[in-house]
């Protein structure tokens, strides 16, 4: 019984789309290292993430229960069906804060008392916790949602180096343009319950077309940042195709949803953000181990 309602709460909080962040986080720990990091520096990292993801989403779903509850597409989830308790929910929280905590704490490349993965993650807690209440009064929910996943390639980099370098805030706004985007786009399936609810999505307020066209230009933006990353970095032929399939995803995902036809939605939101996400990783990796240069 105890493993089951682990599975539901794993189920309710979709741990598997850690996929999304975990490999940018992995980027970049690698790009700071400029190779591979210690395997202390990656299981931390690993943990940090888990920990960081699982609070958010839990935190999410119980400070949006009750308007799960009224949103058909929402109300079979654990917290309004009663499957999981409040209070279980928030004992997971509680939990992956400390196991952030943890391995912040053991993240520590320059020795210092408090390491300053310690002491930025307040901010790191902050946005996690406001994003959830941020769609009931601003459009901006998005944003902060993407600053949230953002955060992700930031923290693994000061946790490799100790220190916030330019490198790791370009590829954290990369992280937050692509996350905004694709969340506009998921957003759309909530059009009209949005618009009754008074929720403050892009595409509640703006409508589908235009939030569709806003998510693009978002999706402009990342691959702007990636390659900014890529030229300051001088980084080689493996991480600038990684760039171009990128691009690809990109495009066939706008290609998929149209304000006519949202059916495919799922596909490119979960399918094609997951697939980009990995890919970036593994050429940038391939990058780093075989470090071919080109002039820019």
């Amino acid at each position: 019984m105890g493993f089951e309602r682990i599975r539901q709460f794993g189920e309710m909080i979709k741990f598997e789309h850690t996929v999304f962040a975990l490999p940018f986080a992995y980027l970049g720990a690698f790009l700071a290292n400029r190779g591979l990091p210690s395997g202390n520096q990656l299981l931390w990292i690993t943990l940090a993430m888990v920990g960081a993801r699982t609070a958010a989403m839990a935190l999410n779903r119980l400070i949006d229960r009750h308007i799960d509850a009224r949103n058909p597409r929402t109300a079979n989830r654990a917290l309004p069906r009663g499957i999981l308790s409040v209070t279980e929910v928030w004992f997971y929280v509680i939990a992956s804060w400390v196991l952030l905590l943890v391995s912040a704490w053991q993240l520590n490349p320059l020795g210092l008392s408090v390491p300053l993965t310690v002491k930025l993650m307040p901010v790191a807690v902050l946005v996690l916790t406001v994003y959830s209440y941020t769609k009931r009064f601003t459009w901006l929910c998005h944003f902060i949602l993407g600053l949230s996943l953002g955060l992700a390639p930031v923290g693994s980099w000061i946790g490799v180096t100790g220190r916030i370098e330019f490198p790791a805030v370009l590829l954290g706004l990369a992280v937050l343009t692509w996350v905004a985007g694709f969340d506009i786009i998921y957003a759309c399936q909530d059009y009209d319950f949005d618009r009754q609810e008074g929720i403050y999505s892009i595409p509640a307020v703006f409508g589908i077309r235009k939030a569709l066209i806003i998510s693009a230009f978002l999706h402009v933006l990342t691959v702007a940042f990636l390659a900014w990353t890529g030229m300051v970095l001088a980084l080689g032929y493996f991480y600038w195709l990684g760039v171009l399939v990128a691009v690809a995803i990109l495009i066939y995902e706008h290609s998929l949803v149209t304000p006519a036809d949202l059916s495919k939605l799922d596909a490119a939101f979960f399918n094609m953000n997951g697939i980009l996400s990995v890919l970036m990783f593994v050429f940038t990796f391939a990058d780093i181990l075989f470090g071919y240069k080109i002039s820019l």
